[in-house]
């Protein structure tokens, strides 16, 4: 069913002989919003995005002969897995499958909500979070010969170099307040427990077994009796954005929570140990040569740089810091300039985010318009009712919904799959 990535790249070079047909590609769960940038991103490729949450009776009526009645098809799907009917007719047609989803290096905004990404993770396999399955970025970390690629393992080296001195991270922000603010005087062995998001697919698909957040820091402080434990809960559970699976009370006699707002690479500059499930917090550890346990199985856990509690029997290999990072952030996604839509560099990537940071203003997310009249009604009265609608939002959806709602309320009822809440959306907001 699947098609390796390397065939995906093959098909996008530009080559001096006829040009290859366009590949029909029909899009799941690719939310409104993020559409346009994917026309731009893959010119050569014909979309047609699938409604999302699409039922398994408009999927039959209305898709599956528009599908079957294409000679070069595909599907390309947000997240790790496709829908039942959706999976089914690929593997009963062999219509080739692409799962992507973000990069290591998405955004120059500390949110990543409806901002375009800078680079995404293109996988015929399985997603590089799915551990329950080899993907590309397994197979090439298992398979590549590094060693042999010097000038590769060069270019690892100084973008190693280049993120640790530029703190640049997946997610990005101005910097408030130093380590030495927050944590306070180090005096001993300092432990930092990431938190995540505890019902995100990562942590799903990336730790075969149960484990919360308070697990975490119950298992570093049972293990690093004399350090300093700072737990760092995620900022979208901080903000009740994301719902918490544990709450931090329960291990407060533990740990010091740590609440404040501080980016990653400063919060690790201080840091001798990290403990974390499946976090990419782990692997930006690693490169500033901070021992990190895994309590779940992440892409860059099983190749001999990590303390693995989860171990993987399909890896073992041992690799080098520089390696592991090339595999996964040279090789493995491709980057995108968010201005042209052409494929780029992870260099030129980290120096469009440096650029962002310095011009701020360019960063402020986008806001439903105030005026007197149009969607939001006579003097804006309308804008109210997102107080009103987003509860009754998180009890049907989910909070990536609640988030959406509230960033564009308008869109998000149109984009939604069943006809009756497009129905209420347009009774809500009847313009625009």
């Amino acid at each position: 069913m699947a098609v390796t990535r390397r065939q995906r790249e093959d098909s996008t070079t530009i080559s001096s002989g006829p040009t290859p047909e366009p590949v029909t590609t029909f899009a799941v769960q690719i939310i409104g919003w993020k559409r346009e940038s994917f026309e731009r991103y893959f010119p050569d490729r014909h979309f047609h995005f699938l409604p999302m949450n699409i039922g398994e009776r408009e999927f039959e009526r209305i898709w599956k002969p528009r599908i079957l009645a294409e000679r070069n098809a595909e599907f390309l799907a947000w997240g790790p897995e496709l829908s039942g009917p959706v999976a089914a007719l690929a593997q009963e047609r062999n219509i080739p499958v692409t799962f992507i989803e973000d990069g290591f290096l998405r955004s120059a905004r500390p949110s990543a909500s409806r901002t375009p990404p800078l680079s995404l993770a293109l996988d015929g396999r399985a997603l590089y979070f799915d551990c329950r399955h080899a993907s590309d970025l397994e197979v090439l970390l298992k398979t590549y010969d590094f060693e042999a690629d010097s000038a590769l393992m060069d270019r690892a080296r100084a973008g190693i170099a280049l993120l640790t001195e530029s703190g640049i991270s997946k997610y990005n922000g101005a910097r408030r307040r130093t380590a030495e603010e927050v944590y306070g005087e180090k005096t001993r062995k300092r432990v930092l427990v990431v938190g995540q998001v505890e019902d995100d697919a990562s942590i799903r698909y990336g730790c075969l077994s149960r484990m919360t957040n308070n697990d975490l820091v119950r298992l570093a402080a049972s293990e690093q009796a004399d350090a300093q434990i700072l737990y760092k809960p995620h900022p979208d559970v901080l903000s009740r954005a994301r719902p918490a699976r544990s709450d931090p009370a329960e291990v407060a006699h533990l740990c010091e929570l740590v609440i404040e707002s501080l980016p990653l690479a400063e919060a690790l500059r201080t840091v001798d140990h990290v403990y974390t499930i499946t976090s990419l917090a782990g692997f930006e550890a690693l490169i500033r040569g901070i021992p990190v346990t895994t309590a779940g199985c992440p892409f860059y856990a099983g190749w001999g740089l990590t303390d693995d509690r989860q171990p993987n029997s399909r890896r073992g290999r041992s690799l080098s810091i520089e390696a592991l990072f090339a595999g996964a952030y040279l090789l493995y996604p491709r980057y995108f300039d968010p201005e042209t839509g052409a494929q780029t560099s992870f260099e030129a990537t980290v120096t469009a985010i440096r650029r962002q940071l310095d011009e701020p203003q360019g960063l402020r997310p986008l806001r439903p318009q105030w005026r007197a009249w149009g969607p939001y009604g006579l003097f804006g009265w309308r804008h109210l009712l997102t107080a009103f609608v987003t509860p009754a939002i998180r009890k049907i959806g989910s909070d990536r919904d609640v988030e959406d709602f509230r960033s564009d309320p308008i869109r998000f009822f149109r984009n939604l799959a069943e006809r009756k809440y497009r129905i209420i959306g347009r009774i809500l907001y009847p313009f625009g």
